[in-house]
């Protein structure tokens, strides 16, 4: 299938990649969008990971207040450059994540910030639930385990479903501005407040 231009065009505004990546990924996979999405994300996922050492000391506070004031959100996005920072599509996606810790409710950024006793209690949880399953050792494993990664998935921020597209999670809204931007770009830290809660 011939590589239009408009079928490049479409890729590049629907990832924010470059023109040669998108060119490229549609030869891949001989013009399937869908499929031309996912070797992108997967190289941005990669170059994102790259990225993940460097430091990043510039970024954002941003507030979202919902509800009429009963809900407000402060979250810090940290990215390499002032430039970056000032850039538009950083500053949205400041929004957006604050608006996700508002209708989410996350309590972690990530699985590794949870304390090993909160994971080992939900593990106890996990077996107690299974009870006297008669099932190999590691089948078991991979079933308390898949338990726990949906325990992650609800508490833990960049685990968690989107709110306004369930297919993506909050880590791949990061990990594709990333790719686009060429700069660390990490959730600092956030706060929740809600009115009448602890």
């Amino acid at each position: 299938m011939e590589i239009t231009a408009d079928k490049v065009k479409e890729l590049r505004e629907r990832t924010g990649i470059g023109m040669m990546e998108c060119k490229g990924a549609l030869a891949e996979c001989d013009c399937d969008m869908d499929k031309a999405i996912e070797i992108l994300r997967k190289k941005g996922y990669a170059r994102a990971e790259a990225k993940s050492s460097r430091a990043a000391k510039e970024g954002l506070v941003g507030s979202y207040i919902h509800m009429n004031g009963r809900i407000g959100v402060l979250v810090e996005l940290n990215c390499e450059s002032d430039f970056v920072a000032r850039n538009c599509e950083f500053q949205d996606l400041v929004k957006e994540i604050g608006l996700q810790i508002a209708a989410a409710k996350p309590r972690w950024i990530a699985s590794t910030d949870v304390p090993a006793d909160i994971v080992a209690k939900e593990k106890e949880i996990v077996l107690a639930q299974l009870g006297d399953m008669k099932k190999p050792p590691e089948i078991m494993e991979k079933i308390v385990q898949g338990k726990l990664n949906k325990f992650f998935e609800e508490v833990c921020l960049l685990d968690q479903p989107y709110i306004r597209e369930d297919k993506l999670k909050v880590r791949d809204l990061v990990t594709k501005l990333i790719a686009k931007m060429g700069e660390n770009i990490k959730v600092g830290r956030f706060v929740r407040f809600e009115i009448g809660q602890d």
